[in-house]
């Protein structure tokens, strides 16, 4: 597994992982190329291409296959806010999530960030463990946050970096 930068290009390997995992809550493409655009980090994982997981991955043709993605912004000097992190369902418990994760972490601390932020559906109970892992702790719900199923959002903070 390699993780670099998203580009506008993975945009399109993006979105079909996006709707596996929040359907008619997923972000449009609109809204990656504005968090590109606006110059927040993000970033891809890509499986090594010259292993195979399953039948529908590309390694015939040499194409390292988007497995997951995530992305930060800051907000002041100090505080970085997680925006996604999204690990495709037949990649997630090997690791990608948690690479994403701690490369997020090792750019906000590089950045000069005190806290990061998060905000994740009460009911994904497995993203919460991974962020408890990393020390996140639970310090608020927002109500309602996640649309049209009306899913509210825990928001969690791990402070210091």
């Amino acid at each position: 597994m390699l993780i670099t930068a998203f580009r506008w290009w993975h945009i399109a390997e993006v979105m079909p992982i996006e709707d596996e995992l929040f359907g008619v809550e997923r972000w449009s493409d609109a809204m990656f190329w504005s968090e590109l655009a606006n110059g927040h980090y993000y970033r891809v994982a890509l499986a090594d291409p010259t292993v195979t997981s399953g039948p529908d991955e590309r390694s015939a043709t040499g194409d390292a296959e988007v497995i997951g993605y995530a992305g930060m912004a800051m907000n002041g000097p100090d505080e970085a806010w997680v925006q996604t992190i999204g690990v495709c369902r037949r990649w997630q418990g090997r690791g990608v999530g948690r690479a994403l994760l701690e490369d997020l972490l090792a750019e906000a601390r590089r950045r000069g960030a005190y806290q990061m932020l998060l905000e994740v559906a009460v009911d994904n109970q497995r993203a919460q463990r991974l962020y408890a892992r990393y020390g996140f702790e639970p310090i608020g719900i927002r109500r309602g946050y996640y649309q049209p199923s009306n899913t509210d959002a825990l928001v969690m903070k791990k402070e210091p970096l």
